[in-house]
């Protein structure tokens, strides 16, 4: 069983790897499992996760993202001797084709992996990661850059407003509003500027703003406040 994704053939990834130049991007998706998703709970997006998006439709799918779940789950030491052969593999491949490599291994998980020594292990590639939990800020190597995700539940306001300065935060809306770029997102939320988060996670880490997401798959109708909708939050401007 293959770990790594590194044929873009996730969406966001493949729009990702387009937007820049000399890059290439190696990709992981398990399943989502309270073991290793915390946060998920307080933050409300459990049930709404992105796996019921794009290709996480297709039992196919699915049931690879379940079975590499129960690997890490069941047997943690050898998940981690594979991801660094495979993890290794991709260095080498980036190296013989003269690019950079970006690496994303919770497309739909929030692993701390710096505490498994993943990204110090290799410190010519450039990992990144959206996450629920601001304690992972504080203990990141050089090579591991993190997005604070949004939700709007009472139980994880703490967590909004420990957001560590200059970090871009997710948020995600519901694709209705009515704004002047016309994309369905705010130009601004809570007196900062939106940026299309859907565009490319490399444009989204250097924003130090709001990281504009669309509503997906169950999501589009999530009624428990990890999704905005325009009725209930207004969009402010800063002058």
């Amino acid at each position: 069983m293959k770990l790594l994704n590194t044929t873009n053939s996730n969406t966001k990834i493949a729009k990702t790897q387009k937007m820049a130049e000399a890059i290439r991007v190696a990709s992981m998706s398990l399943m989502p499992h309270p073991l290793i998703c915390a946060g998920s709970k307080a933050a409300g997006c459990f049930t709404d996760c992105l796996k019921s998006a794009g290709r996480g439709v297709f039992e196919s799918v699915a049931k690879s993202r379940q079975n590499k779940t129960w690997f890490w789950l069941n047997d943690q030491a050898g998940f981690l001797t594979q991801l660094a052969a495979e993890l290794h593999n991709f260095e080498k491949l980036c190296a013989r084709q003269n690019v950079a490599g970006w690496v994303r291994l919770n497309t739909i998980s929030d692993i701390d992996w710096e505490n498994y020594g993943i990204p110090q292990a290799f410190p010519n590639l450039n990992f990144y990661d959206y996450t629920k939990r601001v304690k992972r800020f504080a203990n990141l190597p050089d090579n591991y850059r993190l997005i604070l995700s949004y939700s709007g539940r009472r139980q994880y306001a703490k967590t909004v407003a420990a957001r560590p300065a200059g970090a871009p935060m997710a948020v995600v809306f519901t694709g209705d509003w009515n704004s002047g770029s016309g994309n369905g997102l705010p130009d601004y939320w809570n007196g900062e500027r939106v940026i299309d988060g859907d565009v490319s996670d490399l444009i989204n880490l250097e924003s130090g703003c709001i990281v504009g997401l669309r509503a997906k798959g169950k999501a589009k109708t999530n009624d428990n406040d990890f999704v905005v909708y325009p009725d209930l939050i207004p969009a402010m401007a800063v002058a």
